[in-house]
């Protein structure tokens, strides 16, 4: 009877009064091949037949199938031989302890009469013939009595060896087990009929209900009942039986027991693999997920089927636990590669080895292929490393995979193996659609990302566009093996580079109009021209027809594009009546290749000068005509001319000026250098110009107050004295612009002395009193500021500590309260000043300036009044820092002239000042990039107020233009400013 709770258990009472208890689970049973000569391989008994379905040929759920096998018996179990060149071989265990042999030969058959074919595209040649049967071997034991009483006293047969089977019995009066070594025993006498012999057997306590065998290192594992995995070495002469260790030396043993059962190398290990009936997977006896359906092992991957309805690829060779684990934990897909949706209740049957199908079962029976991008991307990199690139094209085509991977995958290789692929793909058209899909974009780090556990490290494709290297590549490997043939591949590769080669695309087509080829693969050029028309837009190419220059060619286009001939026939007969320059100048202008056309029109003769001088100005197109003619000539002035007029517009007055000098338009050149105030190049031109002595005063008169203007004093008292011969004037502008050593240099070189005691010693004392008053006020606002700004600190740390910042009302006319206004989230302070910024958005500069300025109010309580203070300090500190030079030279001729007490008063007013500002940068910018800081004050230390500061001061986060602000400015401590004479 069969068990009411547990599902598949059967409980058989006997004559004698044995009971026996059998339990099934569903098993698939495939081919375990990873080349291409398995034929993937899946069996289903149905009672005393063995269907087979061969999926590297045809995908049909059972009943149907391929082919069937039909015995004398009941079908108990079917192997396929656990060997990766021979694993389309299979054993069938009948009822009567029966083991019948198939094999299928040699792959691929080299019978001539056996019927061969290409499947899925491959190019893959394999054998459709069914099995022959080889020979049914009689299970002969030790004891005869056995075998008649129990049919199913053999279970989990292995066919591991040509003539070697191991099989699993179990003790009817102990829990124990029996694995058996069933050898074939030499016959000559029957061909068709042999005999296994149990040539040894070992003993396991425990009930053995799982055994699996990995073909490549021919290891064996077996499972217990009670979860325990042990390595059955059955190569050794002791057959011993050992537990299964971990990696770390510990045994492994499942915490359920598993239906399922396979090996696999995981990174160096070789591991259990287990799933139970319950949606559990194990490796060895960690548990990586619970909602996994059925599982494969292929090759170098690990595929799952999950209720999430999804299957995932995972790759073993550098994979570890952690990752499977992580990848199948996780929700999201990381890589496009290693997870896909498949239909609810799919589960896993087999995988074509060599091929990308996954075929899957769905819950109604039937049966699916899906091509799994983790499968076919592994696959055609294969393909691609060993220059199987048809093999690799034809696959990325039908499954729709980029065709530049065939490129990024490895460009070194590929560049040096174009001719073979050419060779290999052999189509026009596949080599077109090649070229159609050429992208600059680099697919191995965008689309289709390597495994990150990759350690294939492939070469760098050689600098340069990749789109360039490719076509001229391609290109040259076509010409030199058949340029008939390819001739559209050839249109193509020059159409598809970054800047289309399209006149060169029209020569070509034109050539084929003149001669056509006698080749039998050849095009006709109004093949080739209506390819074109598909590829290029026909008003494009229409333009670029006539850019050659050739009107048979631009007619030829011109028909076969569709277009009206009361479009084009009209130009094109008056272009014929041109003279050849001014013919060609006129396509030009029309296509708007305006430097071609002055480049043509300049070879008309001078009357057409006037045309082309209007198109140069039109297009401003100086620097291109000014080559086209001769510096001598009068065109060459011209040009210069309005070159210099073009630039004073622009108001880049200097260059205007050095162009007029250039041509000789001196007037021009001095009233340009007099605009941008460039005097040295002034006075040059008024000497070109031959000005009397009193032109070159007045001149140098003009230019003194443009100097003084930009307050070049030193250049405008040069001039005066050189130029004006007032010399006493020039002291006066030296000593207005603080220059006391060059306005003495005039004195004693006049000997005007009584200038001293008049001018320069009243000058400097002057002086003095400002440079004081000036020290001062900075002494004093930088004081004021500070203070201020500590102030603002503390009130907003009490504000904080209080946790008040999100309760106090934003009163700006509250002293109490003007930095907790000050710290309103930064989303206030963007509500808050959208709007204005709106408004000020359509004011002058001038205004958003002042706006600007407003923003960082001073005034106490306004929202941002501790970036006020930050920014009037350091300004403070950079107009400080920039008065040493000055300080400098005053001190100097203070000392010069006796002035010790005014000289000592100013070093030591500055001194005090800069020791002002160097003790108080670590207070005021140090303290105020830690509380700016918005990295959480959490740990063992930390309080709730810290912590609540913390998160306040990550709400006042400031913006990217106020970050400069809590930078200190800088000071340079080697800056020689101070006079030791006077300390």
């Amino acid at each position: 009877m069969w068990d009411p709770v547990t599902p598949y258990r059967l409980h058989v009472l006997c004559q004698g009064w044995h009971y026996l208890a059998y339990d099934w689970h569903w098993t698939t049973e495939r081919s375990v091949g990873d080349n291409s000569s398995d034929l993937s391989n899946v069996a289903v008994i149905d009672g005393n037949g063995v269907l087979v379905t061969v999926f590297r040929q045809t995908v049909v759920p059972p009943p149907m199938c391929t082919y069937k096998l039909l015995f004398p018996h009941p079908v108990n179990q079917v192997t396929f031989f656990a060997h990766p060149q021979k694993s389309n071989d299979l054993a069938v265990l009948d009822a009567s302890n029966q083991i019948s042999v198939y094999k299928c030969g040699d792959y691929p058959s080299a019978d001539p009469t056996v019927k061969l074919g290409a499947v899925g595209g491959s190019g893959f040649k394999v054998c459709l013939r069914t099995p022959q049967l080889e020979k049914r071997y009689k299970i002969q034991f030790e004891n005869n009595e056995d075998q008649d009483v129990n049919p199913l006293k053999l279970g989990l047969l292995t066919w591991i060896e040509e003539d070697l089977f191991l099989a699993v019995s179990h003790s009817e009066s102990s829990p124990r087990s029996v694995i058996h070594h069933l050898t074939a025993a030499s016959s000559e006498m029957d061909e068709e009929h042999g005999q296994l012999n149990v040539s040894s057997s070992a003993t396991v306590d425990g009930v053995i209900i799982g055994l699996c065998c990995n073909s490549k290192t021919k290891s064996v594992a077996l499972q217990l009942a009670d979860g325990q995995i042990f390595k059955y070495l059955w190569e050794s002469p002791s057959l011993a039986v050992k537990p299964w260790k971990n990696s770390g030396g510990f045994p492994v043993r499942f915490p359920y027991p598993c239906t399922q059962t396979e090996l696999a190398m995981i990174g160096e290990e070789e591991c259990v693999l287990g799933l139970t009936d319950r949606c559990r997977f194990f490796i060895n006896d960690i548990e990586v997920a619970s909602n996994v359906t059925s599982f494969a092992v292929y090759d170098e991957f690990l595929l799952l089927t999950t209720h999430s309805h999804t299957c995932q690829c995972f790759c073993l060779r550098d994979a570890s636990f952690k990752t499977l684990q992580a990848g199948l934990s996780s929700n999201h897909v990381s890589n496009g590669e290693v997870l896909r949706k498949v239909e609810r209740g799919s589960r896993i049957v087999t995988v074509v080895p060599q091929d990308t199908k996954l075929v899957l079962q769905m819950p109604r029976g039937n049966l699916e292929v899906v091509h799994h991008r983790a499968l076919v991307l592994a696959q055609i990199r294969k393909w691609l490393d060993k220059l199987m690139f048809k093999e690799a094209f034809e696959c990325m085509r039908k499954l729709r995979i980029n065709l530049n991977l065939i490129y990024d995958h490895n460009p070194k290789v590929f560049l040096e193996n174009v001719e073979t692929f050419i060779k290999q793909i052999d189509s026009v058209n596949h080599i077109n659609l090649f070229f159609t899909e050429l992208k600059e974009e680099d697919v191995t780090k965008t689309m289709y990302p390597p495994p990150v556990t990759s350690s294939v490290h492939l070469s760098r494709g050689p600098d340069g566009k990749k789109l360039d290297l490719v076509c001229d590549a391609l290109r040259a490997v076509m010409e030199s093996l058949n340029p008939h043939k390819y001739c559209l591949s050839i249109l193509t590769s020059h159409v598809k580079k970054t800047t289309p080669e399209l006149e060169i695309v029209l020569q070509k087509v034109h050539e084929l109009q003149g001669n056509a080829p006698s080749d039998p693969d050849a095009v006709s050029a109004e093949e080739a021209l209506k390819y074109l028309l598909l590829l290029v837009d026909v008003n494009e190419l229409y333009d670029h027809s006539l850019g050659t220059y050739d009107f048979d060619l631009v007619l030829m286009v011109a028909e076969k594009s569709q277009k009206d001939p009361k479009e084009y026939l009209p130009f094109l007969n008056t272009l014929k009546k041109m003279e050849t320059n001014y013919q060609r100048f006129t396509i030009d202008k029309y296509l708007k290749r305006y430097e071609k056309a002055i480049g043509h029109l300049s070879k008309c003769g001078p009357e057409y000068f006037p045309e082309c001088l209007n198109l140069i100005k039109d297009k401003n197109l100086y620097n291109e005509a000014l080559k086209l003619y001769s510096p001598s000539s009068q065109q060459y002035q011209d040009i210069s001319i309005a070159y210099g007029e073009h630039l004073m517009q622009e108001h880049m007055y200097e260059p205007a000026g050095l162009m007029f000098a250039r041509c000789g338009a001196h007037e021009k050149a001095l009233s340009a250098f007099l605009t941008c105030g460039n005097w040295k190049q002034a006075l040059c031109v008024a000497a070109q110009l031959h000005f009397t002595e009193d032109q070159l005063a007045g001149l140098g008169r003009t230019l003194v107050g443009k100097l003084v203007e930009q307050r070049k004093h030193i250049d405008a008292a040069m001039v005066l004295e050189q130029y004006a011969q007032d010399y006493e004037e020039a002291v006066l502008l030296l000593l207005e612009g603080a220059a006391w050593e060059e306005a003495l240099r005039l004195v004693y070189k006049y000997n005007r002395l009584d200038i001293i005691e008049t001018n320069v010693k009243p000058s400097i004392l002057e002086a003095q009193k400002n440079y004081m008053a000036f020290v001062d006020s900075q002494t004093a606002t930088f004081s004021r500021h500070k203070k201020r700004l500590l102030v603002v600190r503390e009130l907003k740390e009490q504000a904080q500590q209080a946790g008040l910042d999100d309760e106090v009302p934003h009163d700006q006319e509250s002293d109490l309260f003007s930095e907790t206004s000050s710290v309103v989230s930064g989303s206030e302070m963007s509500a808050k000043y959208s709007h204005s910024n709106s408004r000020i958005s359509a004011r002058s500069s001038k205004n958003r300036r002042k706006a600007e300025r407003k923003k960082h109010s001073l005034k106490e309580g306004s929202p941002l009044e501790h970036l006020a203070l930050l920014e009037a300090l350091s300004e403070v500190v950079q107009n400080t820092e920039n008065l040493k030079d000055e300080i400098y030279h005053i001190l100097k001729v203070l000392f010069l002239f006796e002035f010790d007490e005014q000289g000592r008063e100013l070093q030591k007013a500055f001194e005090d000042t800069l020791q002002l500002i160097e003790r108080s940068l670590p207070e005021i910018w140090t303290l105020t990039s830690q509380q700016n800081s918005a990295t959480p004050v959490l740990g063992p230390s930390s309080t709730a107020n810290s912590i609540m500061a913390s998160y306040q001061q990550q709400k006042t986060s400031l913006p990217v233009l106020d970050a400069e602000l809590f930078i200190p400015p800088k000071i340079n401590k080697r800056t020689q400013w101070k006079l030791s004479l006077l300390d």
